[in-house]
């Protein structure tokens, strides 16, 4: 585990933000890994319910999945990183740079949610096709991120709603950071 300053998190010096394109790259990554979550609950509620049929029992298999990405999300967010973000040096923080309670890890997870519901909203309330859907999500996501250039530390608007903040924890960046402070 690696030493983290303890002071407050408005010093960026401290507590620099990962680049844009490393934190969209770890959440396309946190995708790839999370189809193995999705395929394993799939799997276990088919067989725990007994479904037969793709379309049966969908509402309740949507559920489950959401409850299973929220623990999931929840308890690696309150342990401050998702393998993901292991592997790309991330780091998640509250505000002042102390470890994610599980109430705003789980604060996250439903602010976390505006990557997603507003094109499959906007897709259902206009009965848009799937492709005209997902170039719309496609769209949606590029401008959610094109915001984070509006926010003070270039951190997402979901983490400062959610009172979190994602910090570039790569050992030498640490180690460099450390050597600054000491001296």
């Amino acid at each position: 585990m690696m030493a983290v300053p303890s002071t407050d998190a408005t010093d960026s010096r401290l507590f620099p933000t990962p680049s844009l394109l490393r934190r969209l790259s770890c959440w396309f990554y946190e995708g790839v890994l999370l189809f193995g979550v999705v395929f394993i609950a799939g799997y276990l509620f088919s067989s725990l319910t007994q479904t037969r049929h793709a379309l049966d029992n969908r509402h309740g298999l949507q559920a489950f999945v959401c409850l299973v990405l929220a623990l999931y999300f929840t308890w690696f967010w309150h342990k401050g990183q998702t393998l993901a973000m292991k592997t790309w040096h991330i780091k998640m923080v509250d505000s002042h740079g102390h470890a994610v309670t599980q109430r705003r890890a789980l604060l996250r997870f439903a602010w976390s949610w505006v990557w997603f519901l507003p094109p499959l909203i906007a897709g259902q309330m206009l009965n848009l096709t799937l492709a005209s859907t997902l170039y719309t999500s496609f769209v949606w996501v590029a401008a959610w991120a094109w915001l984070v250039r509006f926010h003070p530390q270039r951190q997402f608007w979901h983490d400062q709603w959610s009172g979190t903040r994602l910090m570039d924890v790569r050992p030498s960046l640490i180690n460099s950071h450390a050597n600054d402070i000491s001296v």
